[in-house]
């Protein structure tokens, strides 16, 4: 197969008939986050609420958030994807549908979904399509997974706003998919909180030089 081939295959989506079959068992994970050593996987306190964000390699956006205050705990996952319980080498192929993720508990009375949609904006490029900077393929698209109405609506309106903003700047229009949170898997022990774990790691991103 062709370069060529090779990156458009990357960079489109397969089919719920075309993609991978995966488990129905979870792939193993930590059990707590490095950094705060709360437990990733359980009942949080009735106070929080949950977003999830796609903004390309998963490293540098999961730190991005934990470093942010009003977050209580934050995951790497894969979601929006067709299969069920994937590998990160599955995931790379392209031949899963999942989007990388980072699901961000947070106490809205510290700090708002708006707040968080500023940080999504701000961190990212939301105008390449399947890609990253330098990192290519499905898994790198921009996206923005809501948990309520009430989410939607703030994540329409925030694209609306930077939209307008990037056209004032000359900067392309926006690619971000937001669709209703889908079921999200864990990512692998060794990709949660990554860079604290390799401080010196790819961290992977990239903002417009737009402010939301």
């Amino acid at each position: 197969m062709s370069l060529i081939k090779k990156l458009h295959k990357k960079v489109e989506m397969p089919s719920a008939t075309e993609a991978l079959p995966g488990r129905s068992e979870s792939i193993p994970t930590a059990e707590l986050h490095y950094v705060n050593k709360i437990k990733l996987n359980s009942l949080y306190p009735n106070i929080m609420e949950v977003a999830m964000f796609g903004l390309g390699c998963f490293w540098g956006a999961e730190k991005k958030f934990w470093q942010t205050q009003g977050v209580f705990v934050t995951a790497a996952g894969y979601a929006a994807g067709y299969t069920p319980n994937p590998t990160y080498e599955e995931v790379c192929s392209g031949q899963t549908g999942h989007n990388e993720v980072v699901r961000v508990v947070f106490d809205p009375n510290v700090i708002t979904y708006k707040e968080l949609l500023k940080i999504f904006w701000e961190s990212h490029n939301p105008t390449q399509g399947m890609q990253q900077g330098n990192d290519v393929g499905t898994q790198y698209r921009s996206g923005i997974y809501v948990y309520s109405e009430q989410q939607r609506l703030q994540a329409e309106a925030s694209r609306n706003h930077f939209q307008q903003k990037l056209i004032e700047a000359r900067a392309g229009n926006i690619t971000t998919e937001i669709i209703e949170a889908p079921e999200f898997y864990f990512a692998e022990d060794y990709h949660q909180q990554y860079l604290a774990k390799n401080p010196t790691g790819y961290c992977g991103l990239g903002g417009t030089g737009v402010t939301y």
